[in-house]
């Protein structure tokens, strides 16, 4: 387990979990949202965003979290480990509640948390399970073919998860 590919829903718990594998494989960990967004919520050109991803995925060992389908296929193709966390809307939405009262709005670089609240995210949080887990799952199974994968569906099951992967790390 070198190479870590961690996709969920925004408010799944993606950047806490990926800081704890970066850490457990001395790997560096990236938020696409960070290499996705500039300082004013510009987004990277489409070409540009996937150039910089292979760039990343050509690393010995890494941890990259985010969803970004468009761009999924670079990261699955060469992860060893796949997460998908495929949480209830409501438990991503209490993240999102807690995100924000922990860390506030806007753009944080040293925790990760890239937090740019709206009606469309909210939406898209509410319906992710139904349109695009399914296209996440399609990815997963055309690409991932060489990786192990794991899909979470609680909190519960992340933690036994990590604890499971930290013991299998230490044997």
């Amino acid at each position: 387990m070198k190479k870590i590919a961690l996709i969920g829903c925004g408010g799944s718990g993606k950047t806490y979990l990926s800081k704890q594998l970066a850490a457990l494989i001395d790997a560096p960990v990236t938020h696409l949202d960070a290499v996705y967004y500039d300082d004013d919520w510009n987004t990277l050109p489409k070409e540009k965003y996937a150039a910089v991803q292979e760039e990343l995925v050509a690393a010995p060992a890494w941890v990259i979290e985010g969803n970004y389908a468009g761009t999924m296929p670079i990261r699955l193709r060469t992860a060893d480990t796949v997460i998908f966390l495929d949480l209830p809307p409501a438990v991503c939405l209490w993240g999102l509640a807690q995100r924000r009262l922990r860390h506030g709005g806007g753009q944080n670089d040293a925790t990760g948390v890239y937090d740019r609240i709206s009606w469309n995210f909210l939406r898209y949080v509410w319906c992710y399970r139904k349109t695009m887990a399914p296209r996440v799952r399609k990815l997963i199974q055309e690409h991932a073919t060489d990786a192990t994968v794991y899909v979470v569906t609680s909190r519960r099951q992340a933690r036994s998860l990590l604890a499971r992967l930290k013991a299998d790390q230490h044997t």
